[in-house]
C-alpha cells in the first residue's frame, strides 16, 4: 500500500493485476482486428492505470456529462487499444466488445472518436491533444470555475510537433495548473528512434524551461514511481508534465524495445507465447474510478441582442462589422467566446475585448494552438469564435479538419482576404481562405459584402452548430442592405434583375461592387446584366443559380480569390447536371504590392473586366 498526499491508499497488487488485464486485451483485441498499435499501447498501461484507477482521476462513468468530470485526453489517439481496455477494465466495455475493434459497425474505432461515448475529443493527429486539454482547462479556470482537471497523454514522437510547444507556452501564460501531460517516452517512433530517445531529462529540461512543473519517472512501468509523481504534483500552481521513461511492447520480451513492430499486431500463433508471458490473468478484477464532486458551473440566462444599425451608403468594413457584432451579440450568447491571434486590433475582436474580457483570450501568434484550444472550448459546450488575418489559418488546416471529428462548434472569421487588401503585398493576401474551408466536413462558408450582411451572419454562425467560416474585407465598402434584411444558411441576394438580362454575374465581397458598378455602366448602354450576391458559399444556393442561368443563358463569376476551390466552382458544381455557359473570372496571377484597385484590374476581376467579358460574351453569343 502506498497513500498520496490528501489522497486514499492506493492498493499496487491490485493496480498491477489491472495492468496484465490490460494487456491482456490490448494483445487479444489487436490481434483480433488484425490490426491496430499494440506495442505503442503497451508502454503506456501503468501511466494510464496509475492515472485512472489510482485516486487520481475523477470521473462519473454514469454521466459523461457531468461537468465537473475531470478529462482524459489520448494524444497518441493511435494507442486506442488501450484507451478501450482502460475502460473494458472499468466494466464499461464487453470483452466481446473489445474484439470488434476497428470493424465498421463498432464503435471502437481505430483512432479514438465520437461514436464511443468516453472519447472527450478525436484524436490521431498527432500534436493537437494538448492544445485541446488546455482549452478545456482554460474552461475550468477562467470560465465555468470548477475544479476538475485534464490529462492529456502524448508520445515522445509528437513532441516534434510545433503545435505542441504552441501549447506549452500558452498553458504556462495562462497558469494551467490543473492540465497535466503526461509524455510516454518509449524511445521508438513509427520507422526509427525518436529525436532523444529515452533522454527523459532533455524532455524534463525543455519543458520546465517554459514554466511548467516536471515530474520525471525513470520507470514508467514502476507503480509506485508513477503514483508518486502523480501525488508529488497534485498540489502544483503551473502547469504538470510528467515525463515517463517507458518500453514500447513492455510485457512480451520478443516485442519490447524493438523496432519494426509500431502499427503491428500478433499474428494469432504469436499470440499464445505472449499471452503466456503475461501469466495469470485474473479476468473478473475490475478498477474502480472516483467520482468527482457535483458541481455545475454558473449559467448566465441569454438576453436580447442590440438591433443592427447602419446606415445605406455608410462606409464600414466587413471586418469592423463582425467585431461589432461579437459585441452586440455577447448577451444572447453567454457561452460565446472569442481567441484572436494578437491581432485583435485588425480583426476588431477589441471591441468585444473591451466590453467582455473575461471572455475574451488572447492566443498570440500561434494559430495551431488557437484552433486545437477552441476545440477543447467547444467540447466544453463553449461557442468559440477564432480570428485572425485569413492566410494565416492555413497554418492550422490539420486542426480545422480534425474539428468535425471531434463534433466542434467553432466559428473562424478570416480577414484581409484577397488582393484587395493593397499594398501589404502577397504574403498577407488570404487567396486560398474559401477553398480551404469548402473542404472541411459539414461546414459552412459566408462572404458577406457589407456590413449589415456580416452582422446578421455573425448572428447565423453563433445559432449555427458545427464549423462555419466567415470571410472577411479589409477595406471599407458601402452598406447596401437594409437593417432587418434576413441572411440564412444556403442563401444568396439577387441585386438586379429583368426579363431582359443578357447575362448574370455572381460575386461576393469586394467584388459585388465591382459587378454593381458594371451594371450601371452596362445599363447606360442599354445592355442589361443580372446581379447576384452570393453571400453563403457553402451549401450554395443552386437553386437560384439554376434560376439564373435558364432565364438569361449565361453566367459570368467574380472572385477576389483563387480560381481553384472558389466561388466560381462552387458555382460550376451547382451547375454540374445543367447546359449552363460560365465563365469564372478569379486570381489567376501571382499578386503583388499596389492599391486595392490596381490589383483588381491586374488581376482582371474589376468593374472594368466584368463590362468587357460581358461584352465579349455577348459579342461571341
Amino acid at each position: 500500500m502506498v497513500t498520496g498526499k490528501g489522497r486514499k491508499q492506493i492498493n499496487i497488487d491490485h493496480l498491477k493485476e489491472l495492468a496484465k488485464l490490460i494487456r491482456y486485451y490490448i494483445l487479444t483485441s489487436t490481434t483480433k482486428a488484425g490490426s491496430g498499435h499494440p506495442t505503442s499501447s503497451q508502454s503506456a498501461v501503468e501511466l494510464m492505470v496509475a492515472l485512472m484507477f489510482g485516486g487520481v482521476f475523477r470521473f462519473d462513468l454514469d454521466d459523461v456529462n457531468l461537468p465537473n468530470n475531470d478529462r482524459l485526453i489520448f494524444s497518441k489517439g493511435h494507442a486506442s487499444p488501450l484507451y478501450y481496455a482502460l475502460f473494458a477494465a472499468a466494466g464499461r466495455v464487453s470483452e466481446s466488445e473489445l474484439m470488434s475493434l476497428r470493424k465498421f459497425d463498432s464503435v471502437l474505432e481505430g483512432h479514438p472518436s465520437m461514436r464511443f461515448r468516453y472519447t472527450e475529443a478525436a484524436t490521431g493527429s498527432l500534436g493537437q491533444g494538448l492544445a485541446i486539454g488546455a482549452g478545456m482547462a482554460v474552461n475550468a479556470k477562467y470560465i465555468d470555475k470548477l475544479p476538475y482537471k485534464t490529462y492529456v497523454l502524448m508520445g515522445d514522437s509528437e513532441m516534434a510537433e510545433g503545435s505542441i510547444w504552441e501549447t506549452i507556452q500558452l498553458a504556462s501564460y495562462y497558469k494551467l495548473s490543473n492540465l497535466t501531460g503526461i509524455i510516454d517516452v518509449n524511445r521508438l517512433g513509427q520507422s526509427s528512434q525518436t529525436m532523444l530517445g529515452h533522454d527523459i531529462k532533455t524532455y524534463a529540461r525543455r519543458v520546465e524551461s517554459f514554466g511548467w512543473r516536471v515530474a520525471v519517472v525513470e520507470n514508467g512501468h514502476d507503480l509506485n514511481e508513477v503514483a508518486e509523481a502523480y501525488s508529488d504534483t497534485a498540489g502544483s500552481d503551473r502547469p504538470v508534465m510528467i515525463v515517463a521513461r517507458t518500453i514500447k511492447g513492455k510485457g512480451v520480451s520478443f516485442l519490447e524495445d524493438k523496432e519494426g513492430w509500431h502499427g503491428k499486431p500478433l499474428k494469432q500463433e504469436q499470440l499464445e507465447p505472449a499471452l503466456a508471458e503475461l501469466g495469470r490473468v485474473n479476468m473478473s478484477i475490475r478498477g474502480e474510478i472516483d467520482k468527482p464532486e457535483d458541481m455545475k458551473p454558473g449559467r448566465v440566462a441569454p438576453q436580447a441582442a442590440e438591433p443592427v444599425r447602419y446606415e445605406l451608403g455608410q462606409k464600414i468594413a466587413t471586418r469592423e462589422a463582425y467585431g461589432r457584432a461579437l459585441a452586440r451579440l455577447a448577451p444572447k450568447y453567454p457561452e460565446l467566446v472569442v481567441l484572436d491571434a494578437e491581432v485583435n486590433n485588425s480583426t476588431h475582436t477589441d471591441y468585444f475585448k473591451k466590453a467582455y474580457g473575461d471572455r475574451f483570450f488572447q492566443m498570440f501568434i500561434a494559430e495551431q494552438n488557437m484552433v486545437g484550444m477552441a476545440a477543447g472550448l467547444s467540447r466544453r459546450n463553449k461557442v468559440p469564435f477564432v480570428s485572425t488575418f485569413a492566410t494565416f489559418l492555413s497554418r492550422a488546416y490539420d486542426q480545422i479538419r480534425m474539428s468535425p471529428y471531434s463534433s466542434a462548434n467553432i466559428k473562424f472569421a478570416g480577414s484581409h482576404v484577397g488582393v484587395s487588401i493593397g499594398e501589404d503585398g502577397t504574403s498577407q493576401m488570404g487567396l486560398a481562405d474559401i477553398a480551404l474551408f469548402r473542404t472541411i466536413f459539414d461546414s459552412v462558408v459566408f462572404y458577406p459584402s457589407d456590413a449589415v450582411s456580416a452582422e446578421q451572419l455573425v448572428d447565423v454562425a453563433a445559432e449555427r452548430k458545427g464549423v462555419v467560416y466567415i470571410r472577411l474585407t479589409r477595406m471599407s465598402t458601402p452598406v447596401i442592405y437594409g437593417n432587418e434584411e434576413v441572411f440564412v444558411v444556403g442563401g444568396s441576394k439577387v441585386l438586379r434583375a429583368s426579363k431582359e438580362d443578357r447575362l448574370t454575374v455572381i460575386a461576393a465581397g469586394v467584388t459585388l461592387y465591382e459587378a454593381l458598378a458594371a451594371y450601371e455602366e452596362l445599363k447606360g448602354q442599354d445592355v442589361l446584366i443580372r446581379v447576384i450576391d452570393l453571400y453563403c458559399i457553402k451549401p450554395v444556393d443552386k437553386d437560384t443559380i439554376v434560376k439564373a442561368a435558364t432565364e438569361t443563358g449565361a453566367i459570368i463569376t467574380v472572385e477576389d480569390h483563387y480560381r481553384q476551390g472558389g466561388l466560381g466552382e462552387a458555382v460550376l458544381s451547382a451547375l454540374s447536371d445543367d447546359q449552363a455557359l460560365v465563365h469564372v473570372l478569379a486570381v489567376d496571377k501571382m499578386p503583388r504590392s499596389g492599391s486595392p484597385g490596381e490589383l483588381l484590374d491586374y488581376e482582371n476581376i474589376s468593374r472594368t473586366a466584368i463590362v468587357n467579358k460581358v461584352k465579349e460574351i455577348i459579342k461571341n453569343g
